[in-house]
């Protein structure tokens, strides 16, 4: 693949997206596409088109992963630096940034933009909800 795509695999390593179960955080690499919008990812993920998808800021979404509490343990502060480093990876490296939520009680998550080659890449995770 690309210099970007070998750089999401090794911010992903080890890392883990907490909810109700817990799921790696695994690189995503779609095709090419000239825009970023729900129905350009229900059609590169395979969902079904009557499948519920919800889109949030990439800044929202991070900003949960990403902040410290007074009460973290060396484990949690980690994840929260490796989540920091992966959201400028992904701001820095791809252009119309976004996040889908696509499903419900088991979502699958995709934090998306395009990048130098117009190719949809990024990361995806799940989580369970209920």
């Amino acid at each position: 693949m690309s210099e970007f795509f070998t750089a999401i695999e090794r911010a992903c390593e080890g890392l883990i997206y907490i909810s109700e179960t817990d799921a790696p955080v695994l690189p995503f690499a779609g095709s090419m596409t000239a825009d970023v919008t729900g129905e350009v990812m229900l059609q590169q993920t395979g969902a079904k088109a009557d499948e519920p998808i919800e889109e949030v800021s990439i800044t929202e979404f991070f900003g949960r992963l990403t902040a410290v509490k007074d009460w973290f343990g060396e484990a949690e502060r980690a994840r929260a630096i490796k989540f920091l480093d992966l959201h400028k990876l992904i701001e820095e490296n791809l252009c119309n940034g976004k996040v889908f939520r696509i499903g419900a009680i088991r979502v699958q998550i995709f934090v998306v933009g395009i990048n130098a080659e117009g190719r949809l890449m990024g990361v995806s995770t799940e989580a369970v909800e209920t």
